[in-house]
């Protein structure tokens, strides 16, 4: 809570899917937080006073304590950096950066003045997450891999940003698979990566990729966005206990 435990005024920057699908529900429920402004190049959110950009809500509405950043990747940087300097807190939706550089310049820019910069890595969050990191530490692993396959046509419609420099393309979902498997499976190094670009796009609609832990376990994943019926979003681990 902020101070006299009134609730934090925030402003969302970027308005689309995700924004729609999870933040604003999510904020609707809970009390700790007043969603006071938005700026978007195309979205609005109803209710609320809505700009065109970061630097418009700032000067219209200086009370903002802390911003969400749920813009395209490719334009999360400069925003951060924006909301770093006029002392907001920061919560980047994932991924945090294009590069670990962007990101270490950012904490330091956030520590400098003396506010939070927060990464959003949803699926780490999910309530198996920590059960199978237990298990897996508990026991010796055989092998394992990791198989994330969805339909982009159902998760991203009509998203161009993510074929765009800088959209990451099959890695923007497959970012959900490495926030989950980092966490519960030993340090891991790439150790070869084939990609597969759709014809006149930027990004990789497919990957194919191999790790090595620090223990010398290989760890194949999958990546896939042309998946249709079932999706699969799987991380499949043999060990000495199943």
């Amino acid at each position: 809570m902020s101070r006299n435990n009134d609730p934090i005024k925030l402003g969302i920057v970027g308005v689309g899917k995700i924004v729609r699908d999870q933040h604003l529900p999510a904020l609707a429920k809970d009390r700790d937080y007043h969603l006071t402004a938005a700026a978007s190049r195309h979205g609005k959110v109803d209710g609320i006073a809505n700009f065109p950009d970061i630097e418009a809500m700032f000067d219209a509405v200086p009370e903002l304590e802390a911003v969400s950043l749920c813009m395209p990747p490719q334009f999360r940087y400069d925003a951060a950096r924006t909301a770093l300097a006029a002392k907001k807190h920061v919560f980047l939706e994932k991924p945090p950066g294009a590069t670990v550089s962007e990101v270490e310049d950012l904490k330091a820019l956030a520590a400098a003045n003396g506010v939070s910069l927060f990464a959003s890595w949803h699926s780490r969050y999910a309530p198996a997450v920590e059960a199978a990191r237990d298990f897996l530490g508990s026991t010796t692993i055989r092998s394992a891999a990791i198989n994330w396959k969805e339909d982009v046509r159902r998760w991203h419609p009509n998203q161009d940003w993510i074929w765009a420099p800088g959209g990451f393309g099959v890695f923007d979902p497959g970012i959900n698979a490495l926030s989950i498997a980092t966490h519960i499976l030993p340090t891991m190094f790439i150790t070869s990566a084939i990609l597969d670009f759709p014809e006149n796009r930027a990004a990789p609609i497919a990957a194919h990729i191999a790790f090595r832990t620090s223990n010398g376990l290989p760890v194949a994943m999958e990546l896939d966005w042309r998946q249709t019926g079932p999706q699969s979003w799987d991380i499949l681990a043999e060990t000495d206990n199943g």
